[in-house]
């Protein structure tokens, strides 16, 4: 008989944790903070314009690496916009270009590494190898930026799947820049 009643009462316990366990996840889901809303907003126009310069790199470059890296780019950077949309939907909060201003709602001076409207008609204007050379000097500066962005999110955030795409960011954006560099080179 104790057998049974120990035995009732683990499985009347794993059954109160795993009730537990699922309230914990509906919680920890929207389990957010200030910082996380903060990253989401602001790495979204941060990624539409690596994505903005990426397309350029389509028709404008000229080397085969630069165009293959800035595929790369876009390429990686496009999910990570829906995701972070998603995210801000699910914590009611207002994404970038939700607002009546459209697209791009924060100017350049807001984030670090973003290019100005003069820099990005630059290179839109560019093309060539001195497209390459400014494509590849401008992403360097907005993958820094973007770099600083994760970290902050990584040392002040609380969500999840946030802090796990910032250290991601950080992660691939840190190659890249190498990747860059080394294409700088003569």
């Amino acid at each position: 008989m104790r057998k049974t009643l120990t035995a009732a009462l683990v499985a009347a316990s794993l059954l109160t944790l795993a009730g537990c366990g699922n309230e914990d996840d509906s919680d920890s889901a929207a389990a957010h903070n200030d910082a996380d809303v903060t990253f989401a907003q602001q790495m979204i126009p941060h990624h539409q314009q690596a994505i903005e310069m990426a397309q350029l790199a389509e028709t404008r470059a000229q080397s085969p690496d630069v165009k293959d890296l800035a595929a790369d780019i876009e390429a990686a950077q496009d999910p990570e916009i829906e995701t972070m949309t998603g995210w801000l939907d699910s914590w009611g909060e207002e994404a970038p270009g939700d607002g009546e201003h459209g697209g791009h709602d924060m100017s350049s001076d807001d984030m670090a590494g973003m290019m100005t409207e003069e820099e990005m008609a630059d290179l839109e204007d560019s093309s060539g190898s001195a497209f390459d050379q400014m494509f590849l000097t401008m992403m360097i500066e907005h993958h820094q930026g973007a770099i600083e962005m994760a970290q902050t999110e990584q040392a002040e955030g609380e969500f999840p799947d946030a802090l796990a795409m910032a250290k991601q960011i950080e992660s691939a954006q840190t190659e890249e820049i190498q990747t860059m560099q080394e294409l700088l080179k003569p």
